[in-house]
């Protein structure tokens, strides 16, 4: 198989995923926001928007990757980091907030 070929698959995969989890983002952000205001929560909705912008990251260098022939597979790699970065950073808020760690 083509190293090209798998990379150019990954950026496929990446970019609808991490477009998914902005949006995932965005409306845990909007559920926390019609609760009671309270520290908790400000940290949840912080955290989250944070993360939101790492996913955005994640996909605007995945279509980058797709789009551009020169430093597609450096594109690529970052992109796949970021996401990473970004699903371990929300799996952790999940933890710290459902076990009201904070």
């Amino acid at each position: 198989m083509n190293d090209d070929n798998n990379n150019n698959d990954l950026s496929h995969h990446i970019l609808p995923n991490s477009a998914t989890m902005v949006g995932v983002c965005v409306m845990v952000i909007s559920i926390v926001k019609s609760m009671p205001a309270d520290t908790v929560n400000y940290f949840i909705d912080k955290a989250l928007a944070i993360d939101s912008v790492l996913f955005m990251i994640s996909a605007l260098f995945s279509f980058l990757s797709i789009r551009l022939d020169y430093s597609a597979l450096r594109l690529e790699r970052w992109a796949e980091i970021i996401f990473i970065l970004g699903l371990v950073s929300m799996t952790m808020i999940a933890v710290i907030f459902s076990f009201e760690i904070v």
